[in-house]
């Protein structure tokens, strides 16, 4: 589910030295990346991430990619985040046809993004899962023209795993709340506790 920026700052980094080392033009565009992969990191403890930067941490693309902006990030610990819903997205060419609704499948998605954001920036491996959905539930339907503004704390987890409360929120009010568990597949890294 999510790409962990040490991982990436440090893979980038390495590419980078070797690729200088040789003096070719793949050694300046990597260690850009590198640059750039820092950047998201401390980026995230301050302020949070925009598009390109969510990009760096997620692997997920159009249209799976749900988070526009995380406005707030403490790794390991919480997040907060904005999805914009547009009606041109494609769920709702069939949920519903008459009166679009967004599914709740893609809201719980886009919470577990941001989960996997959190957990990501603090340690975790490479690609992070959803491993379960607890207690979810939907308040008020979503509808295009809402803004989303999601959050997710840590409650609990260990080694290879953590478990966020998560909330979704139109206009201040609860959409939809709940608990999410994302797992690391390799099971035995060390992530950051609460």
């Amino acid at each position: 589910m999510t790409i962990g920026a040490t991982q990436l700052a440090s893979a980038t980094a390495a590419a980078a030295a070797a690729a200088s080392a040789a003096g070719t033009a793949a050694g300046a565009a990597a260690a850009e990346a590198a640059t750039t992969a820092q950047a998201v990191r401390s980026a995230a403890t301050a302020t949070g991430l925009n598009h390109d930067q969510i990009r760096q941490v997620l692997p997920h693309r159009w249209p799976m990619l749900l988070l526009d902006r995380v406005s707030r990030v403490e790794p390991g610990v919480k997040g907060t985040a904005t999805k914009n819903v547009a009606g041109t997205e494609l769920w709702f060419q069939g949920h519903f046809p008459t009166a679009a609704v967004l599914p709740g499948i893609v809201i719980i998605e886009a919470l577990a993004q941001l989960a996997g954001v959190v957990f990501a920036l603090a340690g975790a491996s490479e690609i992070s899962y959803l491993a379960g959905v607890r207690s979810m539930r939907f308040r008020r339907p979503v509808v295009p023209g809402d803004q989303l503004t999601l959050s997710a704390e840590r409650t609990g987890g260990g080694a290879g795993f953590a478990e966020y409360r998560v909330s979704a929120r139109v206009d201040g009010q609860v959409a939809a709340e709940g608990n999410l568990t994302i797992a690391d597949p390799a099971g035995q890294r060390s992530v950051r506790k609460v």
